[in-house]
């Protein structure tokens, strides 16, 4: 069973997006502002019954979903080591 505490924690190439079900109402705005459609919505109920939001491989980590929530339901977490590494720098 789901606890609405924990947060749903998806890998993406460019970092972690952490969705947290008991903060999340399923209004959707992060699935339409999200400029690589990188959202879906996920098997994984809110807190009203309606689904949260997965991220997918192709997220870039922008920060966009974490803007526009209106409950603070998402953290994007950029892996900027994978970044700099991909970079060739240091």
């Amino acid at each position: 069973m789901q606890h609405f505490g924990e947060p749903l924690i998806y890998e993406t190439g460019k970092g972690r997006v952490c969705v947290f079900p008991g903060l999340c109402k399923g209004c959707g705005l992060c699935i339409e502002k999200c400029p690589k459609k990188a959202l879906r919505w996920s098997k994984y109920l809110g807190v009203y019954g309606t689904p949260t939001v997965e991220a997918t491989e192709d997220c870039i980590a922008c920060g966009m979903c974490q803007n526009v929530c209106p409950d603070c339901a998402i953290l994007v977490i950029r892996d900027e080591g994978k970044k700099a590494a991909a970079s060739g720098g240091s």
